[in-house]
């Protein structure tokens, strides 16, 4: 994280993009799974305010004390945390009283029909946080109160998310892509 901070592609990169970062435009957003913040860090370091919201104990825990830790070392990390509120809870009880803009939905993805494992990092935040076997429901959640657009990250080659109507548009990277979904002006 910390050389794409210093050295990443700015708002050309796939996710800001997919976020509507454009034209100058500086989204409010909402991450309703947080993880690990990374997401969120990216879209902060570019400007934007962001929500994040992380369901799981364990996981908001070591989120919120990276966070505290990167503002007391202060500096340039310490301004783009200030951009960061995390809020602990089920972003589907939550993202109506927040009225969210814009909508960042990356769930636990579903398994691999490979054989070659996911990161060790991703296997062990699904050891701390478990499967999303709701994530439709989110999705759900998320389409009724985004007022401009919800992204959900996905896996580049994954099936659609079922129940949800398909995405306005796509960015598509290595192993990620990103559906893009309108909800308002």
């Amino acid at each position: 994280m910390g050389h794409r901070f210093r050295f990443g592609g700015g708002r050309g990169q796939a996710l800001p993009k997919a976020i509507g970062m454009k034209d100058g435009k500086t989204p409010d957003i909402v991450d309703a799974t947080a993880g690990l913040g990374r997401d969120a860090f990216l879209l902060a370091s570019l400007g934007a305010q962001v929500t994040l919201i992380e369901r799981s104990p364990e996981m908001h825990r070591l989120l919120e004390q990276g966070m505290t830790r990167a503002i007391q070392a202060g500096g340039d990390v310490a301004d783009v945390i200030s951009r960061m509120t995390l809020l602990h809870g089920d972003a589907r009880d939550l993202l109506a009283s927040l009225a969210p803009e814009v909508v960042l939905v990356d769930p636990m993805h579903p398994p691999r029909r490979k054989s070659a494992l996911v990161k060790n990092e991703l296997r062990l935040i699904r050891e701390i946080v478990g499967t999303d076997e709701d994530s439709d429901e989110l999705m759900k959640v998320a389409l009724a109160t985004a007022s401009k657009r919800v992204v959900l990250k996905w896996p580049r080659r994954g099936d659609p998310m079922q129940g949800i109507r398909p995405p306005s548009h796509q960015i598509t990277g290595k192993s990620t892509r990103y559906d893009v979904f309108m909800t308002g002006s």
